[in-house]
């Protein structure tokens, strides 16, 4: 997603961060395009998109147990970035969720109450 589209969410619908952050967002009025990304995973360019804007390595939004459960074991360093980012596509459960990302271009893991505050103040200016 670029800078100046509608606020995109990518979210598991079975999630129950993600149904908090639709929710929050839905009680703001904020518009948004959802993004079930076990559906239809990012490409390789639209997940470096994203951890770029995060400023993250792909690693640092990889969740644990489905990582594991997936077999990815590879090292966690630059070289492997490519990898990393390869194999989150290939097995998206693996990757952080709810991941929102402003109007503005602004990205974030929300799965806490105090980050979607920010993102509804954010959006509503």
């Amino acid at each position: 997603m670029t800078s100046g589209g509608p606020l995109e969410i990518w979210i598991n619908p079975a999630c129950s961060k993600c149904r908090t952050a639709k929710a929050e967002l839905d009680a703001a009025g904020i518009e948004y395009v959802e993004r079930r990304y076990l559906d239809e995973p990012p490409t390789a360019a639209e997940l470096a998109d994203v951890l770029t804007r995060l400023r993250l390595d792909p690693w640092d939004i990889a969740r644990a147990a489905e990582t594991r459960e997936a077999g990815i074991d590879l090292p966690r360093d630059a070289a492997h970035r490519d990898d990393w980012i390869a194999a989150m596509v290939a097995h998206p459960r693996t990757i952080q969720r709810p991941i929102i990302t402003a109007t503005d271009g602004t990205t974030v893991v929300a799965r806490d109450a105090e980050t979607l505050r920010t993102v509804v103040e954010h959006e509503r200016g």
